[in-house]
């Protein structure tokens, strides 16, 4: 029986059932034990599934996103250049562009707790690095080690989150984990930017890596919330990583991942640097990303409502084509009140886009891989976010800002078009083949 998010997240802000509600809708057991005595969580926890994983990963979200700021600003405080910055953002995706699959992997034959424990270990020691040492090169092994850390984690929760049900139910469970990344996003760049102004920057680091150290401490003191692994029913049919990029909606979902995450990635390291062009305070910088974050969260309220209406593929088309228009605006805008607003609606545009491509991969995985699968749009996302940084900040060197933003509108109108020729594509399906592949899903 499928497992969907229970209603105790977010205690002060209940929702109605139905429409994106936290509330649970048929909990039931999950793990036991196997033939051979390997004790699993016991049913009277399942209902903590969906909250333990959401939790985690809010943990770690706000030390990721503000610790990819804090780089940032650190980098422009000691006169990095544009391209330089591009560089940092680029050094998070290094060690992620090559092991994602390999993590994966990992995640779907030794389970889950040892991949989150260690990744956030190495994640908070990542962050702390600049605190021994100084100058760009500590920032590069910061970003570096970080972007390590943050793939073993993000792997294995996005497997643990897509494992607790199918169809519908997977839908509003990542609609749930969509919730707590939002509001990680909102809580990371303005815990960050209060902090700087506040401590400093050394005293900044300290706090983003103690709150990355607390998924491995909780997993450690109470090693039981968590399965140590799970079962899978393993499709040995469907070859190597390469065969699987032969399944097309596999491969056209990657495609639109790589091209969500540019919008996603430049809006993180591109906007704090526009944000000092135009004077604005590391403060209200961080005020000014955070009130993405509060978009996100709005939109992702009504994303399992909207994909009944529109499905994935139509409400990830839309999600492109808001995101695009709003990124040509932001050279028109000077005002941190009126940038706070094209934040906003770019926060509608891509906040759902996300956790849209993470439930089509995991749709589209062969049985017992979905954390491989997860792991090559990872790999892709990650390939984008080295390419696009580097290349994006080369424009901004050469020709200022302005044009690294129009070209990325360009570049998501451009995913937009093409995620609207697939949804055309996917409604000329036969109707017998959408309800068998519908009712696979439900069983």
């Amino acid at each position: 029986m499928a497992i969907v998010a229970p209603w105790h997240f977010l205690y002060f802000f209940p929702l109605p059932h139905g429409h994106g509600s936290l509330r649970p809708t048929g909990i039931g057991p999950v793990y036991s034990s196997d033939p051979d005595g390997n004790a699993f969580l016991a049913p009277e926890q399942s209902h903590l599934l969906v909250y333990i994983a959401v939790s985690l990963a809010l943990l770690q979200g706000v030390s990721m996103r503000g610790a990819k700021m804090l780089v940032s600003l650190s980098a422009l405080d000691i006169g990095a250049t544009p391209f330089q910055v591009g560089l940092l953002a680029a050094l998070f995706a290094a060690f992620p562009l090559v092991l994602a699959v390999y993590a994966g992997k990992v995640s779907d034959r030794i389970g889950v707790t040892k991949p989150i424990v260690g990744g956030s270990v190495m994640l908070a020691l990542g962050i702390a690095v600049p605190v021994a040492g100084s100058g760009l090169g500590a920032l590069m092994l910061c970003s570096t080690l970080v972007g390590l850390g943050h793939i073993f984690f993000h792997v294995s929760i996005h497997n643990l989150i897509g494992a607790y049900g199918g169809g519908e139910a997977r839908t509003r469970n990542f609609a749930t984990f969509a919730l707590g990344a939002s509001i990680s996003a909102f809580i990371g760049p303005a815990l960050a930017g209060f902090s700087i102004d506040g401590w400093g920057f050394r005293p900044t680091h300290w706090l983003l890596a103690a709150v990355a150290l607390m998924p491995a401490a909780i997993i450690l003191a109470y090693p039981k919330l968590v399965p140590a692994r799970e079962i899978h029913a393993r499709d040995e049919k469907s070859g190597g990583s390469m065969e699987m990029l032969r399944n097309p909606g596999l491969r056209r979902t990657l495609i639109m991942s790589g091209v969500t995450l540019t919008g996603i990635e430049l809006f993180t390291f591109y906007f704090p640097v526009y944000g000092r062009s135009i004077a604005l305070s590391a403060s209200a910088i961080g005020l000014v990303m955070s009130s993405y974050a509060v978009a996100a969260f709005i939109v992702r309220m009504g994303m399992h409502r909207a994909t009944r209406r529109m499905g994935e593929v139509g409400v990830l088309t839309a999600s492109l084509f808001i995101a695009g228009i709003t990124y040509l605006l932001v050279p028109l805008v000077s005002q941190a009140v009126l940038l706070a607003v094209v934040a906003f609606l770019l926060g509608i545009g891509l906040g759902c886009a996300q956790p849209l491509t993470i439930i089509l991969t995991y749709n589209h995985a062969p049985a017992g891989r979905s954390g491989e699968a997860l792991g090559m749009r990872l790999t892709v996302n990650k390939l984008t976010q080295i390419v696009v940084p580097v290349v994006f900040g080369g424009i901004g060197s050469a020709f200022g800002l302005y044009p690294v933003f129009w070209a990325n509108g360009a570049f998501l109108l451009a995913g937009g078009v093409v995620s609207l020729a697939e949804r055309r594509v996917s409604s000329r399906k036969d109707p017998t083949a959408a309800i068998t592949e519908q009712e696979e899903e439900d069983t």
